[in-house]
């Protein structure tokens, strides 16, 4: 069983927006840590947002104020909405998590597809 799964990714045109959902399977978001990365073709796969284990969000610097991560734990999902979305946000982009309470197990999606065309 894949722990976790993305969905929402698509195609869109600049200054569009999509919501991307991850949900966990076989395991509860725990508050050890999960976010969304990023990975564009021919680039590393990079950070666009987090929540740690104190609940605290960061976000990329490319994606402040256009991005929002959020999590509903009664439906054990985690969720990405990105607004403004620009040419540079085309990547595949992956939810991540601890899935074991002790604070590892880091686990990766399958990942989703994101184009924003003009």
């Amino acid at each position: 069983q894949v722990p976790l799964v993305e969905s929402g990714g698509g195609s869109v045109l600049a200054g569009g927006s999509l919501k991307l959902s991850c949900v966990g399977r076989g395991f509860t978001f725990t508050r050890c840590g999960m976010g969304w990365y990023r990975q564009a073709p021919g680039k590393e796969r990079e950070l666009v947002s987090s929540i740690n284990s104190d609940g605290i969000i960061r976000y990329a610097d490319s994606v402040k104020g256009r991005f929002t991560i959020s999590q509903d734990n009664a439906k054990n999902m985690l969720y990405l909405q990105m607004d403004n979305l620009k040419l540079d946000d085309t990547a595949v982009y992956y939810c991540a998590a601890y899935t074991l309470l002790d604070c590892s197990g880091w686990k990766w999606g399958q990942g989703t597809q994101v184009t924003v065309s003009s």
